[in-house]
């Protein structure tokens, strides 16, 4: 059992990307990883891709951890993400048809693109007025 390390990063779009390396089993991993989501849903971080491209093992409480993570951010009008499943990780997830609950995908740009755009996301710049012209005709 490997211990699970977690780092974030800002993917734009308002986006965070959390990428875990380890195994998500009962104990302290299951416990930080719990903690990791309840502090993004409280910092109304609603936006949450789970990078698992190095997570090798997910036991029993990892996958309900997931799902509550999935909750709590939801509670928040959020979203929560997988990116980069392993072969192992995938077949878990099928088996116990998580995959009909998670939006999973294998490409970073397309998963960061597939969340919703919020009015707030739309930046237009500086905003310049426009002058109207009238003629007068003599």
């Amino acid at each position: 059992m490997s211990k699970l390390t977690m780092t974030t990063r800002d993917a734009g779009r308002g986006v965070v990307i959390v990428d875990l390396t380890g195994d998500i089993t009962l104990g302290s991993g299951n416990i930080f990883l719990k903690q990791t989501l309840r502090s993004l849903a409280e910092q109304n971080q609603t936006k949450v891709l789970l990078n698992l491209a190095g997570v090798s093992y997910i036991d029993s409480s990892g996958l309900g951890e997931l799902v509550a993570g999935y909750t709590a951010i939801g509670k928040v009008s959020g979203e929560l993400k997988l990116l980069n499943l392993t072969d192992r990780v995938k077949d878990l997830m099928m088996i116990t048809k998580l995959l009909t609950v998670f939006e999973a995908y294998d490409d970073e740009a397309t998963a960061v693109a597939s969340f919703r755009i919020d009015a707030d996301d739309y930046t237009t710049g500086k905003l310049t007025p426009v002058l109207r012209q009238t003629s007068v005709i003599h």
